[in-house]
């Protein structure tokens, strides 16, 4: 499946060179990237023997391309490179909301998967979510992200939009709530230092304890609520009428809205 062609390495594309250093899953010798803007993560890439900005002529090495940029741009992306690729390349895309029917026109035909990953693939401990018709596309995906934390297969393609929701955006819901949490803490009388690293301590033990116990979350959450107790006097305030299932439920609607918007 390698050499896998980059097309694009900014936030997200960076982060999963980290992690499949980390993890040791790929050689930098085995990428060819493709990235206008240099930053850290192409620059050791290269250092380590990366191919950056390869010529025309090179792309026709490629097994695998990574399809990287903003969904904006996509089909520049595309356009630029698609004649010059071999005619059983596998494209992997994470380009929000775009259909893998257009994704696969735009690429001449070829097989395409398409996920939606999450950040954290640079600590090897990122979420992702996978669509593909074919099984090689499939498989592919699962390759590239398998090494890097969590893949889960979804059945049918539109579901992406609501994985989007739950998961692609969500890690930016949580640092959210941790700010949130930390001003609540600084306007309760704490100073803003330590409301930082209470806050960003218990969230990160409660996530922790989470992925550990193999509790659902309503049963931890039960564990920590006494009757007529603090929590639950917070609890009646977040679960309540315009709470956090309303908010949550509004926002993860939002998000696949969104999705569909930029798949045009």
């Amino acid at each position: 499946m390698t050499p896998i062609l980059m097309l694009g390495a900014g936030r997200m594309g960076g982060a999963l060179i980290d992690g499949w250093r980390a993890a040791g899953a790929f050689q930098a010798s085995e990428l060819l990237i493709r990235e206008p803007n240099a930053n850290p993560t192409v620059e050791a890439a290269a250092q380590a023997g990366a191919l950056i900005n390869p010529a025309d002529e090179v792309l026709a090495r490629a097994k695998t391309v990574l399809l990287a940029v903003k969904p904006q741009i996509w089909r520049e992306a595309a356009a630029e490179v698609a004649q010059h690729l071999a005619p059983d390349a596998v494209i992997v895309s994470i380009a929000a909301g775009v259909k893998s029917t257009d994704i696969s026109q735009a690429f001449g035909g070829r097989s395409v998967a398409r996920v939606m990953p999450t950040t954290a693939v640079a600590i090897g401990q990122g979420t992702t979510s996978i669509y593909a018709a074919s099984s090689e596309a499939r498989a592919r995906a699962h390759a590239l992200f398998g090494p890097v934390g969590t893949a889960v297969d979804l059945a049918e393609e539109e579901l992406l939009h609501a994985a989007t929701g739950v998961s692609g955006s969500a890690p930016a819901y949580l640092y959210a709530f941790v700010e949130a949490l930390e001003a609540a803490g600084a306007a309760a009388g704490l100073p803003s230092e330590d409301a930082s690293r209470l806050a960003r301590s218990t969230i990160t033990g409660a996530a922790a304890l989470l992925a550990r116990s193999g509790e659902e979350p309503a049963e931890l959450r039960k564990q920590v609520t006494s009757p007529g107790g603090t929590t639950q006097a917070a609890l009646e305030v977040l679960l309540g009428q315009g709470g956090l299932p309303d908010l949550l439920r509004d926002a993860v609607a939002a998000a696949a809205r969104r999705s569909k918007e930029l798949g045009g």
